[in-house]
């Protein structure tokens, strides 16, 4: 709807203005033309009036809030100078938007109409398909994202920001109370995923969390075979995850934090805990040569007892060809046993070649699990191999896709970008044959950011989002994409709704670290920090929240602790002979002392170590090379690495550049970083998805 439609909807006459306030501050005319405002106090002062237009701003405040740091009288008569210009500007554009008076100055409401306004009126005339529209046309972008001068102003802003984002979420609340009452689930769920991506973890969202079912369903026990290994019922619980998290009134564990319970001695009320949930759903596959029998079922935490059961029996021929039917019956029996209401649910669109499946099933298990000797070649070998005899199965393109991606990530192979490249085109052939798949979307966003072309990865992160909300991997993409742009607070509603639904996820620990050192919680990042290493991974993030504590001892200690997972969790740089203990011992303690002792001697003897490997090692872009140089502040390092080449591997280091203290910050405050941040698509992702939380864009700064 262009701006004259929008007048003519409001009721107020043809001869509306339209000023656009999420995102950038824009002005148009009533035939859709942009007027410029080339002086940035001038745009400022009417994207403030148009933020609060009933709300007259007194002149003196004013400019004090434009003009901080002048003199009272100076800063008068640069407003006088400035309402001048822009009264010529706005004359010529027959645009009459201000009422000036000796004291105050007002907004002609009558003569425009913001989007917020549309958005607001929208919704109260519960034209919920409109509203939804709107929603995801917004997305994320903040509101005035690029006006800033100074900490006055910022309160200000930020005071008229939450007024509005209130109303925003009252709004939205109504509608969602609205649509319940009248069972309309439909768009219901899209209205709520369409508000979620603009915020993840409103008081709204909270509230609807709060008020749904909490289910993991654990990996099934399988009686079968011994060269079977499970992979049949872990296809089940697959199948299963992925229906009962269409349903609405559920919130589903993920997968990961579910199969660290595979096997466990733990009580259900224990595993209960530790997943944060009200039921468990279990069950087991008893196969007996082409014989199977399905037993579900489900069990309530607090008490553990058992309130509802299913099960299947029949030949394995019959099974697979009625899994679909089985999962859909779990699901709806489920959902009456919880007493939700009715849903419709969409299950992947498999295979119907049993071997394929079999194959499919055998490939992802070892792509999930990704690390170890042999596990992603052997994966990908299995995957082909099902793709040879079902080139349709479009689930198995997007696994295919993401075992290349893993061994990018995960192995020191030497042809990463090929491998970036090949994946990506197993992605695009996946989404081809089924456009609704959500991760085959994330492995393009990965390609995207090999291409510099950050704008389309945080834009395939947000399809996959708006496809997925409930999903904690896309969570999590979602969150760390931004937070590597250094969007850091936008980031923080995404990776704690993640880990919320994955809770024993110990990736997901490092991305929140990093979010809340970026932030300045010193204390959470540690803790995150603490809780990523409990689960088993890297202390790398622990020791920079430490030494940014103060603890320098503490953060070379921890720094240490990772030589420990060398070639389980990390592993050497691709090509590189593998150190023996002696020399591995004394290289930890090197890099540590030269990343955290916060001495001069122990920095300059790692920082020519880094130069060494930049001039030697096969990828001279390697993680070994670029997260330290962050930590380290050294910038030139960062710009010939990271500047040169982003990898699969290498680009979460993105995420430390945001942390705002010594060293780390010298990369960011570095006179060349601008440059750096245009030649890797930085600048032209922050123009579209907002400007980093410690970094206002440059024509607002004063």
């Amino acid at each position: 709807m262009d701006q004259a439609d929008k007048a003519g909807a409001s009721g107020k006459g043809p001869a509306l203005f339209g000023a656009s306030l999420f995102g950038a501050f824009q002005l148009t005319a009533p035939d859709g033309r942009e007027i410029p405002i080339s002086n940035k106090r001038a745009r400022a002062m009417i994207a403030m009036l148009c933020l609060a237009p009933d709300e007259p701003i007194d002149r003196d405040h004013l400019s004090k809030l434009l003009w901080p740091g002048r003199f009272e009288a100076q800063a008068r008569a640069s407003l006088r100078q400035c309402l001048l210009d822009l009264g010529k500007l706005l004359a010529a554009a027959d645009c009459d938007l201000l009422n000036i008076s000796r004291s105050r100055i007002s907004l002609n409401s009558d003569a425009v109409e913001t989007d917020v306004a549309i958005l607001e009126k929208t919704l109260a005339q519960q034209q919920y398909v409109e509203a939804t529209n709107q929603l995801r046309s917004i997305g994320a972008k903040p509101l005035l994202d690029q006006i800033y001068f100074g900490d006055e102003f910022r309160d200000w802003l930020d005071s008229r920001r939450r007024q509005t984002e209130q109303r925003l979420q009252t709004a939205v609340s109504e509608a969602f109370s609205i649509l319940e009452k009248r069972d309309n689930l439909t768009n219901h769920a899209d209205l709520f995923n369409a508000w979620r991506v603009r915020a993840p973890e409103t008081k709204a969202i909270k509230e609807r969390k709060q008020g749904k079912a909490r289910i993991a369903v654990l990996p099934f026990k399988s009686i079968a075979n011994p060269d079977d290994h499970g992979f049949f019922a872990d296809g089940v619980v697959d199948e299963l995850i992925t229906s009962l998290g269409q349903v609405p009134q559920l919130l589903v564990a993920g997968r990961t934090s579910s199969f660290q319970f595979k096997d466990s001695d733990k009580t259900p009320s224990e595993i209960a805990g530790a997943l944060n949930v009200t039921h468990l759903l279990e069950g087991s596959v008893h196969r007996q040569a082409e014989q199977v029998r399905v037993a579900v079922s489900l069990v309530d935490a607090d008490s553990g007892f058992e309130s509802w059961a299913y099960s299947y029996d029949g030949s394995l021929d019959d099974m697979f060809a009625a899994r679909t039917e089985v999962v859909q019956s779990v699901t709806n029996g489920l959902s009456d046993a919880l007493k939700l209401k009715e849903h419709d649910t969409k299950l992947r669109k498999l295979t119907s070649n049993r071997e394929a499946y079999g194959l499919y099933l055998q490939g992802r298990a070892l792509t999930i699990r990704a690390i170890g000797d042999g596990v992603l070649p052997t994966a990908i070998e299995l995957l082909e191999k099902a793709l040879e005899i079902d080139p349709e199965f479009a689930e198995c393109w997007t696994a295919l896709a993401e075992a290349e991606i893993n061994m990018t990530v995960y192995t020191p192979c030497l042809d990463r970008l090929e491998r970036c490249e090949k994946a990506a085109g197993y992605a695009k052939k996946a989404l081809r044959l089924s456009p609704q798949q959500a991760h085959a979307r994330i492995v393009l966003a990965f390609y995207a950011w090999t291409q510099n072309d950050i704008v389309g990865a945080l834009d395939l992160a947000f399809e996959a989002y708006r496809l997925e909300p409930n999903n904690p991997d896309v969570l999590n993409r979602v969150g760390s994409f931004l937070l590597y742009c250094g969007r850091s607070r936008d980031a923080l509603p995404y990776i704690e709704a993640s880990i919320d639904q994955d809770p024993v996820n110990g990736r997901s620990y490092a991305i929140l670290s990093g979010v809340y050192l970026n932030l300045g919680n010193v204390d959470a990042a540690i803790e995150a920090g603490q809780r990523m290493v409990d689960l088993g991974f890297p202390s790398l993030w622990l020791a920079a929240a430490l030494a940014v504590s103060g603890d320098n001892d503490a953060a070379v200690e921890a720094y240490q602790l990772t030589k420990k997972l060398m070639n389980s969790v990390i592993f050497p740089p691709a090509g590189s002979t593998p150190l023996d203990p002696d020399a591995m011992d004394a290289y930890w303690l090197m890099a540590a002392k030269g990343l955290w002792s916060g001495e001069d001697q122990d920095r300059k003897n790692y920082c020519m170590v880094l130069e060494m490997l930049h001039a030697t090692l096969h990828d001279p872009y390697d993680t070994t090379i670029t997260i330290p140089a962050i930590w380290m502040g050294q910038a030139q390092m960062v710009f010939k690495t990271l500047g040169q080449q982003i990898t699969t591997a290498n680009f979460f280091s993105f995420m430390s550049l945001w942390t705002d203290a010594e060293p780390i910050n010298q990369v960011r405050l570095h006179p060349d970083f601008m440059d750096f941040a245009e030649r890797i698509g930085m600048i032209a992702a922050w123009e579209k998805y907002g400007w980093p939380d410690l970094l206002p864009r440059p024509s607002t700064m004063t």
